[in-house]
């Protein structure tokens, strides 16, 4: 049997498991099953609000709960029933109503309920009547018209169907942040032809450079909403406007990729702008910290507890000095130690292009480069660097052109010409990208590599090897 003090380490452990965040999720998912069932809506809203309530928390629900002189059901919209769920999530990391749910109502009609136009109803009747099982299943049923058979569907809400399937299936993928940097400078030179905008800035995962992102988020200022929100639909690439209020509008851009527009007042345009780069856990972090002052501080600005005064808002650097902090770059906003770091005054400085000195991987014409040897060197000066390396293909990636070594040694004769004519400006190495054979050995001679400043090795092929062989 284990110690005493080794099953309360386990118990610790389990609970720090079970964040907040996925309780909200259970909950939420809990109110999404009950709504399929039609269950009474009040109690399917209690789940939301007790989801909402659980995520805007600004501390562990499990810290409340083993508190013995605080009590879980005096946070607003977490009733006794909540508390007893959430006390089991915890307990034993899952939930006997949500998996009992589950078998209940099957994940490809929850799926399918979430395509444009097709709610839980009608998601239902098509897994009922054709026995589907995926969205494939639900996109040959419709291209072989076997959905417009149906009562209550037609020839035209099937041609939507499959329209909304292809958004369905591409809105559930993330892009790369370069893609989203690609887009957002596309819509961003386009929103600044807009005369009604004063101040606008991209937010979210896009602005906290996170690897991918799954949407964009912009802000502005304007001294006509409408104007602004009819030029940002007036995009040239927008396919669907999914959605249009007071001050939000949300379009698809191309086949699948949703934008988002925020318009707010000057006066809350950097609490807005911290508020919805965030990310969540440092957003939350954020706020215990205000509450700590005496503060609130949430997308209108930074308040007071006590008379609900303003006191920050029109700027992030405001906003963060009301709570005694320094502005944080949005790179850091991951509450993986920042507020330490800037509460001592060590936040680190970022690397900017501006500091990259120099590129080790460059390709021209004598491959499938698109720029001379001189073309290379010039971009470089112009980008302030101070050193790089020509690396063409090596000869084994035929389809590019790769070099022989006849033709390498050529290429090194041009390179030590051209560094004549750059010395003092540009170092220039001379470099080859070898291919790594598939039975281990290099794709040019010992004696031909020996001659480079710089070599790198690459796997063009035989990357479907067995592990071991590889």
């Amino acid at each position: 049997m284990l110690p005493s003090a080794a099953i309360n380490d386990c118990e610790k452990f389990w609970r720090s498991c079970v964040d907040n965040a996925a309780i909200a999720d259970v909950f939420e998912e809990m109110a999404e099953l009950l709504e399929f069932r039609g269950e009474n809506p009040f109690r399917i809203r209690a789940y939301r609000n007790g989801a909402k309530a659980i995520r805007e928390l600004d501390e562990s629900v499990a810290a409340i709960l083993s508190d013995d002189s605080r009590k879980l059901s005096d946070v607003p919209g977490i009733g006794k029933t909540l508390v007893e769920k959430t006390q089991v999530l915890i307990d034993t990391g899952g939930l006997p109503q949500l998996d009992k749910l589950r078998g209940e109502v099957p994940e490809i009609v929850i799926t399918m309920s979430r395509i444009p136009g097709l709610g839980a109803k009608k998601a239902a009747k098509l897994h009922e009547e054709l026995e589907l099982e995926s969205l494939d299943d639900l996109r040959k049923a419709c291209q072989e018209g076997s959905v417009a058979k149906l009562k209550g569907f037609g020839k035209k809400t099937e041609e939507a169907i499959l329209d909304g399937i292809a958004i369905a299936q591409q809105a559930a993928e993330r892009i790369y942040w370069s893609t989203g940097d690609e887009l957002a400078a596309l819509i961003g030179g386009h929103m600044k032809s807009c005369g009604a905008i004063v101040q606008m800035q991209w937010a979210g995962s896009y602005r906290r450079g996170r690897e991918t992102i799954g949407d964009l988020d912009l802000l502005v200022v304007a001294n006509d909403r409408d104007a602004a929100m009819d030029h940002l639909e007036s995009y040239a690439d927008t396919s669907q406007m999914i959605g249009r209020g007071e001050t939000k509008i949300s379009i698809r851009v191309g086949k699948a990729f949703q934008v988002d527009m925020r318009c707010v007042e000057p006066h809350q345009f950097g609490a807005a702008l911290q508020y919805f780069t965030g990310s969540q856990a440092h957003n939350i972090h954020t706020r215990r910290i205000a509450k700590e002052k005496g503060l609130k501080i949430n997308e209108y600005g930074v308040f007071r507890l006590d008379d609900g005064s303003q006191v920050a808002g029109a700027s992030e650097e405001d906003v963060y000095a009301a709570i005694g902090l320094p502005w944080i770059d949005p790179e850091l906003r991951e509450d993986r130690q920042e507020f330490d770091l800037a509460a001592a005054g060590k936040l680190p400085e970022l690397i900017e292009l501006s500091d990259i000195r120099g590129d080790l991987h460059m390709h021209t014409t004598a491959t499938d480069g698109k720029g001379t040897i001189r073309d290379m060197a010039d971009a470089a000066i112009e980008r302030g660097m101070s050193y790089i390396a020509i690396t063409d293909h090596s000869q084994r990636v035929s389809m590019a052109m790769g070099l022989t070594p006849e033709r390498l040694r050529e290429q090194w004769a041009m390179i030590d010409e051209v560094r004549a004519e750059y010395d003092g400006r540009l170092t220039i190495l001379k470099g080859i990208e070898c291919d790594i054979l598939e039975r281990g050995g290099m794709d040019l001679p010992d004696d031909v590599l020996s001659e480079a400043d710089w070599v790198l090795a690459s796997v063009h092929y035989g990357q479907k090897q067995p592990r071991d062989q590889i």
